[in-house]
């Protein structure tokens, strides 16, 4: 018996002496950012999915997307609209698939439109700029991009985000320094009158490739609910990203 109550106090002991987790791997904001970057990069393909809610307006999505130097590509669907719409981002080119019943109005019969934020099209001018910020905000370069020019980092620790072992940091971004690269579609008129700082969450994985970003514009927006929330999955597993066949393109 008194054998069994030294082993166990020399076990607690041991266990008393071990070593501290290490602490978050970066304090300055611009390291953070540069790491995730060349991470995300590195890590080729994700899936993801998305939640939007801006005042009344709440919007989900899915899709999967495939990084390179070249930039980003994805394929998603959303409920933005109201209805499932399937949004496709190859080659630099915004694809939307239109709704049936208005296939004739807007896309010559075909499924497909190209869309663009400053289009002169029916469907560009009615949801080429809301959905070209959503693909913006699927891309964790984006966020990265603004944590990059205007952010701080206000905490940092280890954690873990539905049990994968994460480092989860909070930032502030401060929109006076961003410039023209405004989040979530504020304008820079919007953003002189509102001004202040707004908080993003950022989880990584121990290669550094993010887990999930959670952009929230509430505190500047005086009592209106404006958060998205993007969540990756499946770093590096195969995906299918490709544009529209060109003959369902109106």
């Amino acid at each position: 018996m008194r054998k069994a109550a030294v082993v166990l106090l020399l076990a607690l002991l041991a266990g008393g002496c071990s070593d501290p987790p290490p602490p978050p791997a970066f304090g300055d904001a611009r390291a953070l950012a540069d790491a995730a970057t060349a991470a995300t990069t590195s890590g080729g393909s994700a899936k993801f999915g998305t939640d939007v809610a801006v005042g009344s307006v709440r919007s989900k999505g899915q899709g999967q997307a495939r990084f390179g130097a070249g930039g980003t590509a994805q394929v998603m669907t959303t409920d933005f609209i109201g209805e499932p719409m399937e949004v496709r981002l190859v080659g630099g080119k915004l694809y939307a698939k239109v709704p049936e019943g208005s296939r004739d109005e807007v896309g010559a019969g075909k499924p497909w439109v190209v869309v663009a934020a400053d289009g002169s099209d029916p469907f560009s001018q009615v949801l080429g700029g809301s959905l070209a910020q959503l693909t913006a905000q699927n891309d964790p370069a984006h966020t990265l991009g603004e944590i990059r020019t205007a952010g701080t980092i206000v905490s940092a620790e280890r954690t873990d985000l539905g049990g994968v072992a994460a480092e989860h940091y909070r930032v502030e971004l401060d929109l006076a320094r961003l410039g023209t690269d405004l989040p979530a579609g504020l304008s820079a008129d919007e953003a002189g009158r509102l001004g202040g700082k707004f908080p993003v969450q950022l989880w990584l994985d121990d290669a550094h490739r993010p887990l999930q970003i959670v952009l929230d514009l509430s505190p500047i927006l005086q009592g209106a609910e404006a958060r998205i929330t993007t969540h990756y999955t499946d770093w590096g597993a195969p995906v299918d990203v490709q544009p529209p066949p060109p003959g369902e393109v109106g």
